[in-house]
């Protein structure tokens, strides 16, 4: 792919909520050994660092959340419940701690070597419908912590067709309780069948409405 596709530093360098809206649409590309596997991004969610009791970093640094604070355009991984790999892209200024949870997406590259990595999903559409998957069907985990998404790397963010603010939706954000549940930060494409449920601490509930803007 050309480096005149691939999402330069000031892309992330802005206010978090604006930076997941500039993602939808875009795609995701990640070459390893085994090759080259690219989604196109369809659901991301915003958290805001030391002011966003939903964000890992609400409570401040620690080497955990130390991705989170260094300069945007990085890729911060972690693992949640003992279980499987996330991914966020850090934005804003450095020391700001603020990041976007890549939550779902579609695989445009690289198919049948998401398939072989997803082997439980019987559907393509399912292949990166949630943020596990997404990083699964990525070939993303712990090694790719803190990688600098913006130089001439296994991992960087291809720009993607332009989304209307017609087709996007904001609502609250999945899996969050507390403080910062109701925070419509979860930005996803309309009507998009990658996008994945919406679930308030861990329960199933009816998704967010359709909206230009965040409400």
């Amino acid at each position: 792919m050309g480096t005149s596709l691939r999402l330069p530093r000031e892309f992330y360098d802005r206010a978090v909520t604006e930076v997941a809206r500039d993602l939808l649409g875009c795609v995701v590309r990640h070459a390893t050994p085994a090759g080259v596997v690219g989604v196109r991004l369809s659901e991301v969610e915003a958290y805001a660092g030391e002011s966003d009791p939903g964000s890992h970093a609400f409570r401040g640094r620690t080497p955990r959340t130390q991705v989170m604070f260094g300069p945007p355009g990085h890729a911060y991984v972690y693992f949640s419940y003992g279980m499987h790999w996330c991914m966020n892209l850090v934005c804003a200024g450095e020391g700001t701690a603020s990041a976007v949870l890549l939550r779902a997406g579609e695989v445009v590259e690289g198919v049948e070597l998401a398939r072989s990595r997803r082997v439980s999903a019987k559907r393509d559409v399912d292949l990166a419908r949630g943020p596990a998957r997404l990083t699964q069907a990525l070939g993303v985990d712990r090694v790719q912590n803190g990688l600098d998404i913006c130089g001439a790397g296994e991992l960087e963010v291809l720009r993607g067709t332009a989304v209307d603010d017609v087709d996007v939706v904001w609502g609250p954000r999945v899996g969050v309780a507390g403080a910062g549940a109701p925070t419509p930060w979860r930005v996803s494409l309309s009507n998009d069948r990658t996008v994945s449920d919406y679930r308030v601490g861990g329960r199933r509930s009816p998704g967010p409405r359709k909206s230009g803007r965040r409400t």
